[in-house]
């Protein structure tokens, strides 16, 4: 441990020089008398609560020296005469760097071994509103936000139960992002909670530049040719005995363990009845394979004369075009990402209509000029349609990639390429490890009707969930 000098002088000349006092512009630092002994203070603009720090320093200015003669230890000056409710004394030098650039502000006095810690921040934040993805059409609109502080608040107001624990953790070996564990401690499982918990404590990286995405990167298991989602991003699941990872900078957490089948639930379908919420689930993964097979599925129909019965005969004539047929669906699926990327990067005023008037003039356009036939585009646009039907963003880019993929397979083998890339698809979701807990196909494998169930079936709110 960097202990803290007992010399006043050396203190806060190597505070100075290591915190940047003089040399960053919102390092601001002061110096006070306090009972007749010598005190600097040190804080980040912009994160000190002024309000808050300006009646304290008043309340240390008018302090007289018999009110703080005999004290040695500034635990005694912080027991007396720190009135705010978070502080801490610290004896670690890089302890206190490390919180005085997280926001808290130090106070380091003659005399007195150990330097004060209050937290007082405030850190600069935008409103709790509703997401942009994840709306609700009944109940609460309002969203996470960047600061975990708040997010932690948001959870309280809505489990106030004393089960539940926000534990807090450090990670990055430069940022010290912080990162909050919550969790009911009567439901949680606890070896799971060790397990998320070790991993988070030997993160190997110096930063956590994307937040939540870093976290997952840095504690998933190596699988580069997995493109299927491990976290998942929501609101709180805790009363279900599931832990939610907080990380700050991000108005996402995740929602650990996960399982493929958490992806195709969504807030809605627990505002309607049970009976409407399990439709919508069952519907969200039918969606899920029709737009997986879709158009590999078509492909292999057309692509053979005489393959279809007779009754299908209207499948199976397609219009003739310029490019292939396979050429057809590759490039369509390349101009729909094209298009939300360009959407994406749209200004908001203009981006409705410039994805209808780029989906129109292109579609209508490689029509007209017999690039493209006309069913493609059917087929794509209802391939599109279903990507906005469930909440991941990201498990919609994963079954992309894997409809593509089995498209090529089809295209190069016929009805054994089509079902090897079924069951390669299979394999893959079977073998994906997530980031803690069972496999991601849970509780489908290993089986477990009851938790089956309860995701398939949306069950009704007073009964024993347990």
């Amino acid at each position: 441990m960097n202990r803290i000098s007992s010399n006043y002088e050396e203190n806060v000349q190597w505070f100075n020089d290591v915190l940047g006092a003089g040399r960053s512009c919102d390092m601001v630092c002061r110096d006070l008398y306090v009972g007749g002994r010598r005190a600097r203070f040190w804080v980040i603009d912009g994160f000190g609560g002024d309000a808050i720090l300006e009646r304290m320093g008043a309340f240390w200015l008018s302090l007289q020296p018999e009110a703080v003669q005999g004290l040695t230890e500034m635990q005694q000056f912080a027991d007396r005469y720190v009135t705010f409710m978070e502080v801490n004394v610290s004896y670690d030098r890089d302890d206190i760097v490390t919180s005085v650039l997280m926001g808290k502000s130090l106070l380091v006095m003659e005399g007195l071994s150990g330097a004060a810690l209050i937290d007082a921040k405030e850190y600069p934040s935008r409103s709790v509103g509703e997401p942009p993805d994840g709306k609700v059409l009944r109940g609460s609109h309002d969203g996470f936000i960047e600061a975990v502080v708040p997010n932690m608040a948001m959870l309280r107001r809505r489990i106030r139960d004393p089960h539940l624990t926000m534990e807090g953790l450090k990670v990055g070996q430069r940022t010290h992002s912080d990162v909050a564990l919550c969790y009911l401690d009567d439901r949680v499982d606890h070896a799971l909670l060790d397990e998320l918990r070790h991993k988070l404590q030997n993160i190997q990286a110096n930063s956590l530049t994307m937040a939540q995405e870093s976290v997952a990167e840095a504690i998933r298991p190596k699988q580069w040719y997995n493109p299927f989602p491990k976290p998942d991003p929501a609101a709180a699941c805790v009363m279900e005995g599931s832990i939610i990872l907080m990380v700050d900078n991000s108005a996402a957490v995740m929602i650990l363990p996960t399982t493929f089948f958490d992806f195709t639930q969504e807030a809605n379908d627990f505002y309607f009845p049970p009976l409407v919420g399990t439709y919508l689930r069952v519907l969200r993964v039918t969606v899920f394979l029709i737009s997986l097979l879709i158009t590999p599925a078509w492909y292999l129909m057309v692509s053979s004369p005489g393959r279809l019965p007779s009754w299908l005969d209207f499948l199976s004539s397609p219009e003739p075009a310029a490019l292939s047929l396979l050429s057809q669906l590759l490039v369509v699926e390349f101009l729909i990402d094209v298009l939300k990327l360009a959407s994406l990067n749209t200004p908001d005023t203009l981006s409705n209509s410039f994805s209808m008037l780029g989906a129109l003039i292109l579609g209508d356009f490689a029509v007209q000029a017999g690039w493209l036939g006309p069913e493609v585009l059917v087929y794509m646009a209802f391939v599109s349609v279903a990507g906005f039907a469930q909440p991941s963003y990201e498990l919609g880019y994963a079954f992309k990639l894997l409809r593509v993929a089995l498209l090529l397979l089809t295209a190069a083998f016929d009805v054994w390429g089509f079902c090897l890339g079924f069951v390669g698809i299979l394999v893959l979701l079977a073998t994906t490890k997530p980031l803690v807990g069972h496999g991601y196909l849970y509780p489908l494998i290993p089986f477990n009707g009851k938790a089956l169930r309860r995701l398939l079936v949306r069950e009704p709110i007073n009964r024993d969930n347990t």
